[in-house]
């Protein structure tokens, strides 16, 4: 689905930050939600994946505040 597909539809809360292969059919994606910044890693393979927000040192999640709406 395209960007302008994805608009129209109400899918623009979330950015892909960073997109990273590892190998043919494994994929991890940083993805921002941009109404709280929280940064979560999505890492799918085949039909399989898995969404889990990033933590930094103290187990706080990574928020990310510039360019963002809070």
């Amino acid at each position: 689905m395209d960007n302008k597909n994805e608009r129209a539809m109400g899918m623009d809360r979330f950015d892909i930050k960073e997109r990273e292969s590892m190998g043919l059919i494994t994929e991890a994606s940083i993805i921002i939600d941009k109404e709280t910044g929280v940064n979560y890693l999505f890492v799918h393979r085949g039909y399989g994946g898995g969404l889990t927000p990033l933590l930094d040192a103290e187990g706080k999640p990574i928020v990310t505040k510039d360019g963002y709406k809070k």
